[in-house]
């Protein structure tokens, strides 16, 4: 598949992402989970992540990442973003006013 044919990647809310980010004693930290939206907390922002427990983390925990702790980010699945959702048309009565 071509560049110009493959389709713009959003991080949207509902989206399946694995984020590695600093952790303590200069180890990585994995968070695997569905991706929540932005947090703004004092002016720094950060992802939030509901943790699916793959990693041995508490299933449903919501982890917040700070934006400058985060070294990757792997999206594994995308979720259609809201806009799009409702901007489908709904199905015609068969005729139109």
């Amino acid at each position: 598949m071509s560049a110009a044919k493959r389709p713009a990647l959003a991080l949207t809310p509902g989206s399946k992402i694995r984020v590695r980010s600093a952790g303590p004693d200069d180890q990585a930290l994995t968070s695997s989970g569905s991706f929540r939206g932005l947090v703004s907390i004092g002016g720094d922002n950060a992802l939030a992540i509901e943790l699916d427990g793959s990693d041995g983390d508490e299933k449903g925990r919501v982890r917040l990442v700070p934006i400058p702790a985060v070294l990757t980010i792997d999206i594994l699945e995308v979720a259609k973003a809201e806009e799009e959702k409702r901007s489908e048309p709904e199905t015609a009565s068969g005729y139109f006013r």
